[in-house]
């Protein structure tokens, strides 16, 4: 089961380094796009992403995918329809003679708008791995107490107290029998928290300790916000490079993995250098208007002709990205 979940094998073998994608529009075959191109997991993101109000659309792999969960839905307790209406496309390439499936990590939004209990927002996760998913990516913890809940969750006992019996997630992992995934789940999957609020990072070190966490992973934005150095103009303010610091110290320190979201290739390769080792690499709604906006400007002919159009109303010349998706 583990050699089918391709980011865990990844995460625990070598340097453990992988990169992978944001994807935020919905289809198939946005996500066949996306996966051809090399990356060794996609985000397929469904809280700040237009993918959770798709209709009509089942889940589907061709091979067996890794489906990471962050969890933010008003309606906390849809996940698995939502997970079975959203269309995953797993595209399988060579490496060293050998074929290996593509990660998919699907983030499903966790603050809500509607008063829920912490119950009715775990069975979110639980659906999700109900559904076929290979790990989960949880945003917005605080506590290590909530660390712990999301374990208890996540696992089988006698790890944790997560239930048994969907029918579903065997022919994720290579059409497993129910008992092979029963008995190789807890140690397969993997379980992702995110580390953007004021209190998690006060609370770091304690929740790298949790038994069960496999990744802390940087939401560096929202960090910057909850710790009064929002990211403006693309650059990152001291504490805020102090406070990813701590993170990464305290995951590694404690036998754990990192992870970071990154706006183009140059920052991931800055992280990856750091150590990091789930790097994101960029979004589709990052690459694609950037590219567009490129080619239009060169097929215009020069900055000087842009110019003008641009006086004219025209959109032209390619515009820095400064936020988590754009400008």
């Amino acid at each position: 089961m583990q050699a089918a979940n391709r980011l865990q094998r990844a995460l625990r073998t070598g340097s453990g380094l992988t990169f992978g994608a944001w994807q935020m529009l919905p289809g198939t075959n946005h996500a066949r796009t996306m996966a051809r191109c090399g990356f060794d997991w996609i985000c397929v993101d469904t809280e700040h992403g237009n993918i959770d109000g798709m209709k009509h659309i089942k889940l589907q792999s061709a091979a067996p995918i890794t489906l990471l969960i962050l969890p933010y839905l008003p309606q906390m307790l849809q996940c698995t329809k939502l997970l079975q209406r959203l269309q995953l496309a797993i595209c399988q390439r060579r490496l060293d003679g050998k074929a290996y499936a593509l990660s998919f990590a699907v983030i499903v939004p966790v603050a809500t708008r509607t008063p829920t209990t912490w119950t009715e927002q775990m069975s979110t996760h639980v659906g999700a791995l109900d559904a076929g998913a290979h790990g989960i990516v949880v945003p917005l913890l605080y506590t290590p107490d909530d660390a712990k809940k999301l374990v208890q969750f996540a696992k089988f006992p006698p790890v944790g107290q997560r239930g048994f019996g969907s029918p579903f997630p065997m022919e994720k992992f290579g059409g497993q029998t129910s008992a092979e995934y029963l008995l190789q789940a807890n140690d397969s999957l993997v379980t992702v928290v995110q580390i953007e609020t004021k209190e998690a990072l006060q609370n770091v070190d304690a929740i790298a300790k949790v038994p069960g966490i496999d990744v802390l992973l940087v939401g560096p934005f929202d960090l910057g916000n909850n710790i009064g150095h929002p990211i403006l103009d693309g650059n990152m303010h001291d504490e805020l490079k102090n406070a990813i610091a701590t993170i990464h110290k305290a995951a590694v320190d404690n036998g754990k993995k990192t992870g970071i979201y990154s706006t183009s290739g140059d920052q991931a390769r800055q992280f990856a250098d750091q150590g990091f080792h789930m790097v994101s690499v960029s979004a589709d709604m990052i690459a694609l208007p950037s590219y567009l906006t490129s080619a239009l400007s060169s097929a215009k002919g020069s900055y000087v002709h842009s110019a003008l159009n641009l006086a004219k109303g025209a959109v032209s010349g390619a515009a820095k990205m400064t936020g988590p998706y754009g400008r």
